[in-house]
């Protein structure tokens, strides 16, 4: 027998990533992305509570 040659052959591993400093748009951008979700439950939030949104007149048929 000469060697462990079967099987999956295991992937070359990457340098891990260096941190990069985020400038002041990052950072605007990541703070706008963390409070949509909040708008829109609270506008999800307001709406349920209300009734139906075609709040017209009473719909009348044509007949007499």
């Amino acid at each position: 027998m000469s060697g462990h040659k079967g099987g999956k052959k295991q992937p070359i591993k990457q340098p891990k990533k260096q941190a990069k400093e985020m400038d002041e748009d990052d950072k605007a951008f990541k703070q706008k992305q963390k409070e949509e979700p909040k708008k829109l439950e609270k506008l999800k939030a307001k709406a349920a509570g209300k009734g139906p949104l075609a709040t017209g007149e009473l719909k009348k048929s044509g007949k007499k």
